[in-house]
């Protein structure tokens, strides 16, 4: 029976299970990524499973979120990966050698293996024709530790592309098209694996920027068959051995299909504050911005800058706007250095920061209040930038260029026939600034036994998880709408980053976007002895794969949520540390619930075991409803545990 790619590469890495859509498989796992604003945790958790080394044939842990070091916190953390990493054996990218996702791309990416990453845009790499999937650190570090990684089967999405993209148009707008179609849940349960005769027309760094944002339409990964451009971009970074080529059989079939004709794209934009807010470029011209920022693993590719670089050589940017630029990796930047790109943006108006995720992550880069910030990015949640009441706008290079030289949103297409500016031809080097100087190897088995990690201060270990009990009172802390993120859970920035390695530290944040006065609430709950209860809507924990959205308000006394669905991969981290998730059997009951409500839970352990409803009595309105989990066997054994470390501390 012809196959297609994803169907290939799970088959070819199944442990356990039948490939049906919904069934729980085991695969396999060659690589793991982990960054420094998640690896901290996976480095405990390495400890806490007692590892001696990484069982993956390739494990890299790369530092490109925590970079400014405004203190000591960011440098103690560093200092710890790195010492974390000779002792268990795995690879360390330093500080400044380049954002995760596509350097990894560049140095260790294969067309044909199995990866997972503690980052959610780990998906990129399917841009190589690998299967990649963004979970959290603790099945990161199952993974390190040579367990196969556990996931629902997902449905395989088929998008057929043919032509070509116009001219002021790229593979950003493509992504857009897709999050224009189907929001930000449309992917839920789904690997979507481009295919056709338009892959011929999109350079292997274009399907990077595909790959990467799959991730906001829910998928849980993304597949690119691994062809020509492929192979050809392998051999531009000295590595042309490593190429595999999988391609889909002829006559493959898909669980779903969805065309898309190139040539019918147009420049679009992503409307604060959800990615899957798109529209024209057209429809918003003329909104004034305060701020551009081209780069970060979204847009992470040579030409995505080269673009930037080209349309405003010879201008000056508006000086109303501050223009800023990413690099994604320290070969990049040197790229563009030896072009004269890099002195075309800085000649321009253009501020170079250091390679890293930077204002992606709200680590700098933070808009002012109520000002228009056009940003090449993946994700435009609220607050994500830094700033709390923020404007973020999301878009190609090609769109942030032209909107940075006349200090408003404009269509590059307007741009250019106001200016006579004929779509410039980049002429990119053939070969990469190969570098690898900043990349330290694991160490011998022998020596990295020698290693004793260094733990600074901020450091904290992992909290104390215990079973889930059988019967439960609590109050509802809150009650969220529809689409909440990790960042609104568990906030990412200058002020909180710095403490992701403080669990307890990094509590006093939880949901503070959302209500700031939940961390002393919920506090103060957990010390009197009890417990509490948040309530969701739709897509509850879409975004960011960081556990700490599930471990924190767990150290806070968090031990249920019951919502109307859930974003898959903080549905995996709720049970992972022990928080039961639930979803409403009626969604209408959502609306009977208010914040302070005291809900009442009785023969719980039974009732998960067995699969059957759970019926949730409203001590406060003396009303009751059901709900219902999705749990595997395996996952309800973790949650009545307490989580899958003290359950396997129980094995």
């Amino acid at each position: 029976m012809p196959e297609n790619v994803a169907r290939k590469l799970i088959a070819a890495h199944l442990e356990s299970g039948e490939m049906s859509p919904g069934e729980e498989i085991g695969i396999r796992i060659d690589q793991t990524l982990t960054q420094d604003a998640t690896g901290t945790l996976v480095m405990q958790e390495l400890e806490a499973l007692g590892l001696e080394r990484a069982q993956t044939e390739v494990s890299v842990q790369y530092v490109d979120h925590n970079l400014l070091q405004t203190d000591q916190k960011n440098a103690e953390d560093h200092e710890y990966l790195r010492t974390a990493c000779e002792r268990y054996g795995l690879w360390f990218s330093k500080a400044g050698n380049g954002v995760s996702h596509p350097t990894h791309m560049q140095r260790f990416g294969i067309p044909g293996k199995t990866m997972v990453g503690s980052d959610s845009h780990t998906p990129a790499a399917g841009s190589l024709g690998m299967l990649a999937i963004g979970v959290g650190g603790l099945e990161v570090a199952l993974a390190i530790a040579g367990r196969p990684l556990n996931i629902r089967m997902p449905e395989i999405w088929g998008v057929r592309l043919e032509g070509a993209l116009p001219e002021w148009c790229s593979a950003k707008d493509v992504i857009l098209e897709m999050l224009r179609r189907h929001g930000v849940k449309g992917g839920v349960g789904r690997i979507i694996e481009y295919h056709g005769p338009g892959l011929a027309n999109l350079t292997a760094m274009d399907r990077h920027v595909i790959a990467n944002m799959g991730a906001e339409l829910g998928a849980t990964t993304t597949v690119f068959p691994a062809d020509e451009a492929v192979r050809a971009f392998l051999r531009g970074e000295q590595r042309e051995d490593d190429f595999v080529e999988l391609l889909a059989d002829d006559g493959a079939g898909y669980d779903a299909d969805e065309f898309i004709d190139l040539s019918q794209i147009e420049p679009l934009i992503a409307k604060p504050s959800s990615p899957g807010n798109v529209v024209p470029v057209r429809e918003v011209a003329g909104t004034d911005i305060a701020q551009v920022v081209i780069g970060s693993s979204a847009n992470p590719g040579l030409r995505d800058f080269a673009i930037a670089a080209a349309m405003v050589e010879g201008r000056q940017t508006s000086p109303e706007v501050s223009f800023d630029v990413n690099p994604t990796s320290r070969q990049i930047l040197s790229d563009l250095m030896t072009m004269g790109a890099a002195t075309q943006l800085v000649v321009a108006g253009a501020r170079i920061h250091q390679a890293g995720c930077m204002g992606c992550i709200g680590m700098g880069q933070a808009p002012a209040t109520g000002r228009n910030s056009l940003r090449t990015m993946p994700r435009n949640f609220p607050g994500r930038s830094g700033t709390k009441e923020d404007a973020v706008w999301l878009c190609s290079p090609e769109t942030a260029a032209a909107s940075a030289l006349v200090g408003e949103i404009i269509d590059p297409r307007d741009w250019a026939e106001k200016e006579g500016q004929a779509y410039p031809e980049l002429r990119l080097p053939e070969n990469s600034s190969v570098n690898t100087a900043m990349l330290v190897p694991p160490l011998e088995p022998a020596a990295a036994r020698e290693v004793t990690p260094v733990k600074g201060p901020n450091i904290s270990r992992l909290p104390e998880l215990d079973p889930l009990p059988d019967a439960l009172s609590a109050p509802v802390l809150l009650v969220t709408g529809d689409d909440i993120s990790t960042d609104e859970i568990s906030p990412a920035g200058a002020r909180a980053l710095p403490f992701r390695s403080n669990i307890p530290k990094l509590a006093e944040f939880s949901f503070t976007q959302i209500d700031e006065t939940y961390p002393q609430r919920a506090l103060e709950q957990r010390d009197s002895g009890g417990a509490h209860v948040i309530v969701g809507g739709e897509n509850y924990g879409q975004g960011s794969s960081r556990e700490h959205a599930a471990i924190a308000p767990r150290y806070l006394g968090l031990r249920a949520v019951i919502a109307k669905s859930y974003a898959r991969i903080h549905w995996q981290n709720l049970a992972n540390f022990g928080v039961l998730a639930l979803e409403f059997d009626d969604p209408a009951d959502y609306d009977a619930i208010g914040a302070g409500d005291v809900l009442e839970f009785e023969g719980l352990r039974s009732a998960i075991a067995d699969g059957d409803a759970v019926t949730v009595r409203n001590a406060t309105k003396d009303a009751a409803f059901t709900a219902r989990h999705r749990l595997s066997e395996r996952q309800v054994a973790d949650v009545l545990a307490g989580g899958i470390i003290p359950r396997l501390a129980e094995a």
